[in-house]
């Protein structure tokens, strides 16, 4: 069955939708109260994010915009230190959107949310006009620890960086989708709390945190060098990219440091604790290829430079431009 603008109508074809679809895969208690807004217990210290997720395909090798959608909004509060807790979801649907495509969108968002240890608590359904098109606005709810304190603008001189795992696994995944280029690089689409809370339970001392998706590696290095005014070196051998992604960014003259991923994240840390995270992030699940590749080198400039091979360096700059449209 198609979507069609009655979905959208909030009459009989929109309660249907909801029953057939939404609450089938989303139920929980919370929710089965239909209300105009969801009540939840809460915290005092709360973290709060929203983000919109347009990615073409729908159904890439490795996930789908359901499950991405749910990575997305859970990972960027786990990069706060918080514990996430309830998702929110709104769908922009066009007509012409297959019910069959909405349903499996909606039970991957099901699975993935309980593999992230969140419930859906509340949402929305609106029918635009269009082409079969299918987007998701989301909203994340998150209790902050007592004591967590995690910032773009912590980073100090000896303090050591980590990345979690192969970069660009995600970009370089959609964009084959795209070109019909027929390899088995999948997207690492991924909710990262097994691997936050290790770090957080093993008292590792963590400065700055960021999941590593539009804008690359290189863009929230960027951002941690000018928040805190430092330098970040980065070595170049010590970046973990998988082979085959290291070929297709050689055929189309891509960079890791500048490509979109959607399960790995970045760490900074105090320098006596660098082994240790390393060691909770490779225990972890998403974690096995986990690396320490760099080092805040010095203090008041704000940059960040990668060393080569060959004993050179280059500055890396944030990504300018469009790196990949609609890759989330």
């Amino acid at each position: 069955m198609k979507i069609t603008m009655a979905h959208g109508s909030g009459g009989k074809a929109t309660s249907e939708l909801i029953a057939g679809i939404f609450e089938k895969h989303f139920h929980n208690p919370v929710l089965a109260r239909m209300e105009d807004s969801a009540v939840v217990p809460g915290a005092e210290r709360i973290a709060v994010t929203t983000d919109s997720f347009v990615v073409t395909p729908l159904f890439f090798p490795g996930g789908d915009i359901g499950r991405l959608c749910v990575c997305g909004t859970v990972n960027d509060l786990l990069m706060s230190g918080a514990k996430p807790q309830y998702l929110t979801c709104g769908f922009i649907l066009e007509e012409g959107a297959e019910t069959e495509d909405l349903e499996k969108i909606t039970a991957s968002m099901a699975e993935t949310a309980k593999e992230a240890g969140v419930s859906i608590v509340a949402g929305d359904t609106k029918v635009v006009e269009g082409y079969g098109g299918i987007y998701i606005n989301t909203a994340g709810v998150g209790f902050v620890p007592a004591g967590v304190d995690i910032r773009s603008s912590y980073c100090k001189k000896g303090d050591v960086v980590l990345v979690s795992g192969n970069l660009g696994d995600h970009h370089a995944a959609i964009l084959s989708e795209r070109m019909k280029i027929t390899n088995t690089i999948k997207s690492d689409c991924a909710p990262l709390g097994e691997m936050v809370n290790a770090l957080l339970e093993a008292g590792v001392q963590i400065r700055s945190m960021r999941d590593v998706t539009r804008g690359g590696l290189g863009t929230v290095l960027n951002e941690f060098a000018s928040a805190s005014n430092c330098r970040i070196e980065l070595i170049e051998e010590k970046l973990p990219v998988s082979a085959q992604v290291r070929g297709f960014c050689d055929i189309l003259g891509l960079d890791p440091l500048y490509m979109g991923n959607e399960g790995k994240m970045t760490v900074v840390v105090a320098p006596e604790d660098a082994e240790k995270a390393l060691a909770c992030m490779k225990n972890s699940r998403y974690g096995e290829n986990a690396a320490i590749i760099g080092s805040v080198v010095s203090e008041g400039y704000g940059e960040v430079l990668l060393r080569t091979p060959i004993g050179g360096t280059r500055i890396v700059t944030v990504l300018y431009g469009e790196g990949l449209p609609r890759i989330c």
